[in-house]
């Protein structure tokens, strides 16, 4: 995405530090803890759930809900409920729904609010145009429009490794919203192929990937145990694959997993892991 990708990521976490500072320091009256990095990655997760030729004020908006309605109305890092890129990326979406669904054409280096614009995926298997859809290959290294940062799979499936590897997250939330939708998309297309696209297409388009490997895992919003981390994720991947097969809007991953959040508390009480030496 070129220029607009750039201007778009450092918008967006140059804002979320700056509104996390003054909301620290004037509202709250309590000492700022940008230093921490949350604000940066809330900032660049932000980023890469917009499109590329988003105009800057609305991007600073997007920050603001972030920052201060999904992060700091709740107390700040640690307390909140909600992912604050989601929040903040659905706040827009709702406000602004023109201008957040309007995706850029990939390979554009130097276009930012001119840009020529197309459809995608998402949106031709919303339209029932199977036929226009790019070819895996594509889909898996990036060519296809987009928000920033789901359009390449091959990137974000290193980005899963490297975390595994790290041992940062563990496997139970991504792999179970995958194979969630990989099964029901599967039986969808088996039922009736011309109207619903391959479960591959889904596993490489839209945010689904971006959000099972870099949202869904976030620690304070996501299950403590490990059974609980695969019911989350297999409630994650069911609302996706029905807001994206029977509903009016392509794309249910953010959704389904602010859906989740709310019922992470509710899983914690139910299903905890076992104390350390007792029974």
């Amino acid at each position: 995405f070129g220029l607009g990708a750039l201007i778009v990521t450092a918008t967006s976490v140059a804002a979320c530090v700056l509104f996390e500072y003054l909301i620290q320091k004037f509202l709250m009256k309590k000492e700022p803890t940008v230093c921490d990095g949350s604000a940066i990655l809330t900032g660049v997760l932000l980023a890469f759930n917009l499109p590329s030729n988003l105009p800057v004020w609305i991007i600073l908006i997007g920050a603001l809900a972030a920052i201060g309605i999904g992060k700091m109305s709740f107390g700040g890092l640690g307390n909140n409920i909600f992912n604050p890129a989601l929040v903040g990326r659905v706040f827009l979406l709702i406000s602004f729904p023109a201008q957040m669904t309007t995706w850029p054409e990939v390979g554009q280096l130097t276009a930012y609010t001119d840009a020529t614009t197309g459809a995608t995926v998402l949106s031709l298997m919303n339209e029932g145009a199977l036929d226009k859809l790019p070819t895996l290959v594509d889909m898996l290294c990036g060519k296809m429009g987009g928000s920033l940062g789901e359009v390449s799979a091959l990137a974000l499936l290193l980005g899963l490794g490297y975390m595994l590897w790290k041992k940062i997250i563990t496997w139970q939330i991504p792999v179970s919203i995958l194979v969630t939708v990989f099964v029901f998309t599967g039986i969808m297309h088996l039922v009736n192929p011309v109207q619903y696209a391959s479960p591959f297409v889904h596993l490489l388009s839209g945010g689904l990937m971006l959000g099972a490997i870099f949202m869904a895992t976030d620690y304070v919003t996501s299950p403590m145990s490990k059974n609980g981390m695969l019911v989350y994720g297999v409630g994650i991947g069911i609302l996706t694959t029905v807001i994206r097969l029977f509903g009016s809007y392509p794309e249910g991953m953010s959704f389904a997993i602010l859906i989740m959040n709310a019922f992470t508390p509710l899983i914690n009480s139910y299903i905890k892991p076992k104390h350390f030496g007792g029974k």
